[in-house]
């Protein structure tokens, strides 16, 4: 019988980086398992729906929201924000000014999304090893000394680390929600000042 009951968590996941580094690609293989060579370049949004995966203990419904990466969408990213779980920066592994571009946008997500929000760095395309520009090394140097909260590398051809990447940042999402809750439950037991006693 079918599990009818709504999910526990609905996760916002904002997919950003340069444009051609892979993010609809990416987003296409883990919902559709299929890839497609010739995707156009996303203009503005594209959205997408994982219906429900199990994280923990808990039933998370993912909402991945794929925005377009050429700089003049890039207006857009402080509204995309609000709402947001979580967010997976891409970059392309054989070219490295995808990466060296990942300070413009993730500055914008902690901004309006809190400091404690979980970003991924993510590395595409590492089925191109002779066209390899970026080291894995290098990936997960940059990863800890800016501050993200995971660091991955994935294939969307073959689809290497698609799935895993994507349980990764569910993850992190649902630690974060319950390290909320527990200070939200923190703050209702306080105690009560009765003024006069």
């Amino acid at each position: 019988m079918r599990d009818t009951r709504d999910p526990d968590y609905i996760f916002k996941i904002l997919m950003l980086g340069d444009g051609s580094v892979g993010k609809t690609s990416l987003s296409k293989h883990y919902i559709e398992r299929a890839f497609t060579p010739d995707i156009r370049l996303t203009v503005g949004i594209q959205f997408f729906i994982k219906q429900e995966i199990k994280v923990e203990d808990k039933r998370v419904k993912l909402q991945i929201w794929d925005f377009g990466g050429e700089d003049r969408f890039r207006i857009m990213v402080p509204t995309l924000c609000l709402g947001s779980h979580g967010c997976i920066f891409m970059y392309d592994v054989t070219r490295p000014s995808t990466l060296n571009s990942h300070h413009s946008w993730t500055y914008i997500v902690k901004e309006r999304c809190g400091k404690d929000v979980p970003i991924m760095l993510v590395g595409n395309k590492i089925d191109l090893v002779e066209k390899r520009a970026i080291s894995t090394e290098h990936g997960i140097e940059v990863a800890k000394r800016s501050g993200f909260t995971g660091f991955s590398e994935t294939s969307a051809k073959d689809g290497t680390n698609v799935d895993s990447t994507f349980e990764t940042i569910a993850r992190l999402m649902v630690q974060r929600m319950h390290r909320l809750e527990k200070e939200d439950q923190s703050k209702d037991k306080k105690s009560t000042v009765i003024v006069g006693k």
